[in-house]
């Protein structure tokens, strides 16, 4: 499935994720079960609102929007298939989580929610830099393949704020 025909958009990374979403709901309501008369109808119609839902959740997450642009032009994604991050990277990563959970187990919600902003602002200057490249490449596979070790840098920023955000939560919640 091709999310980004799925949803009628053009294939870029740096998508207007609001307009994304009306496109969605748009389309979600157009598809409800309830317009429809006749049993095959209604499961054809729901097994496009499954497309068409699936294809919002990819389209929306960057991790998962560089992923499926990537494979569109027929490079093979995933952790396995993509070169390893920098050990520099792997080690700055790696200090990152510590300090996080220090700051967790000092129940520092400050902390926590400075160290969410910074690695949040790492993680949209990789996503410009995809951007960029998925514009500037075009369809040029060679191109395309020199930016994939972006989606593993994406991929630990992801991991971490969502960590953070998990963190957030714990802490509010004995506030």
């Amino acid at each position: 499935m091709d999310p980004f025909a799925t949803l009628g958009v053009e294939r870029r990374y740096d998508l207007d994720l609001r307009a994304l979403e009306k496109t969605h709901r748009e389309l979600s309501r157009a598809l409800h079960p309830d317009k429809h008369v006749g049993e095959a109808g209604k499961r054809d119609v729901l097994s496009r609102a499954v497309e068409v839902n699936l294809a919002w959740r990819i389209l929306r997450d960057p991790v998962k929007r560089a992923e499926a642009l990537f494979s569109i032009h027929g490079i093979a994604v995933g952790e396995t298939s993509e070169p390893r991050s920098s050990p520099a990277f792997l080690m700055e990563m790696l200090e990152e989580r510590e300090a996080l959970d220090e700051a967790k187990q000092a129940r520092d919600l400050p902390r926590v929610l400075e160290m969410g902003r910074t690695v949040d602002a790492r993680a949209q200057a990789v996503q410009d830099a995809l951007a960029h490249g998925f514009s500037s490449a075009g369809s040029d596979q060679e191109k395309l393949a020199a930016h994939i070790g972006k989606l593993g840098e994406l991929r630990y920023f992801k991991r971490f704020l969502e960590e953070v955000s998990a963190i957030e939560d714990a802490l509010s919640e004995e506030i």
